[in-house]
């Protein structure tokens, strides 16, 4: 669905330049799937504007994105998360299994070579957010930045690692996935844990906000009158800001994720933070409002190709 002249956009936030690199933006699991707890109303009530870049109502799928945000800051190459990668064994994930896409030719496109990247940001561990940690280099896995630190949330990295059996086990996956994206990165002793708060530098932060993974965190920008909130897998769907006690499936610890979800939310609407969820389809980023009790959608972000 993305025409390829529209894979690499950008916008400029104070002195910070952001590039969004978008892999592919696609028709994913059936609403009612992906999101259990939303009633069909929700997405009906919005037919009007989900469609066509959120849902396609005919087969109720949710319409999502995989993409990647460059942060150019303070003389730095920074990447917030690095998709799915190519080549791997994932199992039970068609949309990521022996996928093969053209994430460095886009990256090269918006003027970016991996020995360019400073900094590597894994918002957390799943999948599809790590996948270019790597890259196969004659049958090994070896970090696809050779110059950067990859920053992971120590959470995270504790529950999808040896040290808490990969996910207690609860998806041979996701022993894979820590094997041929994470660990390697250790080994060439390029990983950063962190925990709570970790400042990149004067205009980016880094924040907890758990509950999707024990390790979920988001990245936040301010640089003079701007603000943005990049929040990884915080939502999924804008109807998440409509209805923000709605977790997607792949929430481990529901609650807690629909606590950071208000919270963030919050802070959004309040500081007029651009809200940026790593897999929001169309113009992918959107500013939220208070409305009664709740959120509401403000303008979407404007891009240049």
């Amino acid at each position: 669905m993305t025409n390829e002249n529209d894979s690499v956009q950008s916008m400029v936030l104070g002195d910070v330049e952001v590039i969004r690199i978008i892999e592919w933006h696609e028709p994913f699991l059936p609403a009612s799937t992906m999101f259990p707890e939303a009633s069909a109303d929700a997405w009906k009530d919005n037919e009007d504007w989900l469609v066509p870049d959120h849902w396609r109502p005919g087969d109720d799928s949710t319409v999502l994105a995989l993409q990647t945000w460059v942060l150019r800051s303070g003389g730095r190459t920074v990447l917030v998360d690095t998709g799915a990668g190519n080549g791997r064994e994932r199992p039970g994930m068609a949309p990521f299994h022996h996928c093969q896409g053209d994430f460095l030719g886009l990256l090269e496109k918006g003027g970016v070579r991996p020995q360019d990247v400073d900094v590597v940001v894994n918002t957390h561990l799943h999948v599809d957010h790590v996948g270019w940690n790597t890259v196969d280099a004659d049958g090994q896995w070896v970090p696809t930045f050779p110059n950067a630190r990859y920053l992971v949330p120590a959470a995270d990295d504790f529950h999808y690692g040896p040290d808490n059996a990969y996910g207690n086990g609860a998806q041979e996956v996701d022993r894979l996935i820590y094997e041929d994206s994470v660990a390697p990165v250790h080994q060439a002793g390029q990983v950063v844990l962190w925990d709570g708060l970790h400042r990149l530098d004067e205009h980016l932060t880094l924040e907890s906000a758990p509950g999707h993974t024990p390790g979920s965190s988001v990245v936040r920008l301010e640089s003079g009158r701007d603000r943005a909130v990049f929040v990884g897998d915080l939502l999924h769907s804008p109807v998440q800001i409509l209805h923000p006690c709605c977790n997607s499936n792949a929430c481990l610890a529901p609650r807690q994720a629909v606590a950071s979800r208000r919270r963030i939310l919050e802070r959004a609407a309040d500081e007029r933070e651009l809200l940026v969820p790593s897999h929001f389809g169309g113009a992918g980023a959107v500013e939220v409002r208070r409305e009664g009790g709740g959120f509401t959608l403000g303008p979407w972000a404007e891009w240049a190709g």
